[in-house]
């Protein structure tokens, strides 16, 4: 079953520390945001494998912005 990863907050993509086939454990660290000059890691919401990224770095979103797919 997919899972989505998602944005916590505005802001704008730093880093992809994944990509796709990658295998993720829970709470693991996938993207890092940027908002208001701190840095924001989004973790894994449980373990699996990285399907599908959909943002790329510089990318600007939205909170609840899908940024990944697990399976």
């Amino acid at each position: 079953m997919a899972q989505n990863v998602t944005a916590p907050m505005v802001g704008k993509v730093f880093q992809i520390q994944c990509k796709v086939g990658d295998k993720v454990e829970e709470e693991q660290v996938l993207i890092v945001l940027e908002a208001m000059k701190m840095e924001i890691p989004v973790e894994s919401p449980a373990a699996g494998t990285v399907k599908e990224i959909k943002v790329a770095i510089g990318d600007t979103v939205e909170s609840d912005t899908v940024l990944a797919v697990l399976e």
